[in-house]
């Protein structure tokens, strides 16, 4: 793989960079680019989530320091310890459906866990960026036909997105009250902090349970047929570092102190990325053939959005941030990372990765450019 500590005005190079919940499936694809950013990395998480674990894969040369992001005592120690220049705040409970077995400790991981961490980061005067990452669920989902923007308003009408809501509101009143570059003084060290919100995130090395994509792969590999509930339920679908780029990017410009980049951003797929359930099954038959699937009838199931979509036209006229891989790139990377893992123990996830880099190289997008 090229160099790529270039890549963002080569911000990171040298960087202490933070990092919560880097052992999850887009926790650990964000701490691969950010060490081969050239970042010194270091991860705080409560645990392995899952196994197999893409975390564990990848055997990455950073800090890895097991805690609960509940546990604030413990939480602000670290971070004083290790005096990052910049916060990525991933860490949280990510399922809907268990937020429903589970709603009081969805609440405490999501909300109380995003204030752990705000604070922390507002007592540690080394912290200068931000960057809080929540969900598309976070909107008051009223099944409209356009992609909700940034300034619509938040709401859930399950544990989970109300929590990611919640958790938008918090950050809001940090960013005012704390966080505020219009306040700042000379005594005063400004810290800059963003919410970011995407979609469907899918790709190699995501073993969550009760999520599509991941359960048709774990079928597939042993020849099993998944059930399948709400196959018209439609959703935009990206690779996981489409999004992650867009982190980076408002990172970047978090560090530079730009304060204009300090507030709500949506990191969504183009307009025609959306496909129901039943397509992306189609899509992912094309690639690996042992995919088989059924349709749950039963329709008491917990009541989940059918139509949500990002308009991330923000990003792309003021950040100079866009999607840059369409769906068919999408679900072959997908699914053949999945197939070549289970088939030949292979993890293509630095292959994926310089791929994707050198597609953005060749798009000149404004991250890529050295």
């Amino acid at each position: 793989m090229t160099s790529m500590d270039k890549l963002f005005g080569g911000i990171y190079k040298g960087k202490r960079v933070f990092i919560t919940g880097h052992t999850g499936f887009k926790g650990s694809w964000l701490a691969l680019w950010l060490t081969k950013l050239g970042a010194h990395v270091v991860g705080y998480a409560k645990d392995i989530p899952t196994q197999p674990s893409h975390y564990q894969l990848l055997q990455l040369p950073l800090t890895s320091i097991s805690g609960d992001i509940l546990d604030f005592s413990h939480l602000h120690k670290v971070m004083e310890e290790e005096q990052p220049n910049i916060v990525f705040h991933l860490a949280a409970q990510p399922i809907v459906r268990a937020s429903y077995e589970d709603p009081v400790q969805t609440f405490a991981t999501n909300v109380l866990g995003t204030v752990h961490v705000l604070e922390a980061c507002r007592k540690n005067s080394s912290v200068q960026a931000i960057v809080n990452v929540t969900s598309d669920k976070c909107y008051q989902n009223n099944e409209w036909d356009r992609g909700y923007r940034e300034d619509d308003p938040m709401g859930g009408a399950d544990p989970y997105s109300a929590s990611k809501g919640c958790a938008e509101i918090a950050a809001q009143a940090y960013r005012h009250s704390f966080f505020n570059p219009t306040r700042v003084t000379k005594n005063h060290q400004m810290q800059l902090l963003a919410d970011a919100r995407a979609g469907n995130v899918i790709g190699g090395g995501d073993w969550a349970q009760d999520r599509l994509l991941p359960d048709l792969m774990r079928g597939a590999s042993v020849g099993a047929t998944t059930i399948i509930r709400n196959p018209q339920a439609t959703r935009p679908w990206q690779h996981v570092l489409e999004p992650l780029s867009g982190y980076l990017q408002l990172g970047w410009k978090l560090l530079q102190g730009a304060t204009d980049y300090a507030g709500n951003w949506n990191f969504g797929p183009n307009d025609d990325a959306g496909l129901t359930v039943q397509e992306v099954i189609t899509r992912s038959q094309k690639y690996w053939d042992a995919v088989h699937y059924t349709i749950d009838e039963n329709t008491r199931y917990v009541h989940e959005a059918k139509l949500l979509q990002l308009d991330a036209s923000k990003a792309r006229t003021q950040l100079q941030w866009k999607s840059l891989w369409d769906n068919e790139k999408t679900f072959s990377k997908t699914v053949e990372w999945y197939k070549d893992y289970y088939q030949n123990g292979h993890v293509n996830s630095n292959r994926d990765l310089a791929e994707y880099v050198s597609d953005a190289r060749k798009a000149d997008l404004l991250w890529a450019r050295t």
